[in-house]
């Protein structure tokens, strides 16, 4: 059995009357991210890990955001895509660990639901799957509420 390792990360622009979308589950709150696809910048970092972890390319080279069938997209079904594409390859995910960086909202009470929306598509079990939150203390775009970013560790094993 092979093991490999993959790293991801993704930043969004906060903005005034969109839905905010983290792990796979809409977050209450009065901003949400410009993208061209819904947004989930958790989803999107853990794609860029597992693409990465085959020893793909990132995320846009797959789903560019000059393609309209992507436009709005979920999130969840771009997750879905990618874990075709590194299955494909014969990876399947040992665990994922990522950390959310967001000044408001606070996430700590969405967490175990974005785990089990993610457990559920990576066929993974939740205690699998970890998420962290955190703040940059009002420090950079982040602290002023203009934006927000996820970064996602992968492992993989392939079988020989």
């Amino acid at each position: 059995m092979h093991i490999r390792t993959g790293q991801g990360i993704d930043f969004h622009k906060l903005i005034t009357g969109k839905p905010l979308w983290l792990g796979g589950i809409n977050i209450p709150s009065d901003k949400g991210c410009l993208a061209h696809s819904d947004g989930d910048v958790l989803i999107h970092a853990i794609c860029d890990a597992l693409l990465g972890a085959a020893g793909m390319r990132d995320i846009g080279c797959y789903f560019p955001d000059s393609d309209e069938q992507y436009k709005n997209i979920d999130s969840k079904i771009l997750l879905g895509k990618t874990l075709v594409l590194i299955s494909e390859k014969g990876f399947s995910i040992i665990n994922i660990d990522s950390t959310v960086c967001l000044e408001k909202p606070r996430l700590s009470e969405y967490i175990d639901r974005m785990r089990e929306c993610l457990a559920g598509i990576c066929s993974i079990e939740k205690s699998c799957i970890s998420i962290k939150a955190t703040t940059t203390e009002t420090m950079g775009f982040a602290g002023r509420g203009e934006g927000l970013m996820a970064i996602a560790n992968v492992l993989l094993k392939k079988k020989d």
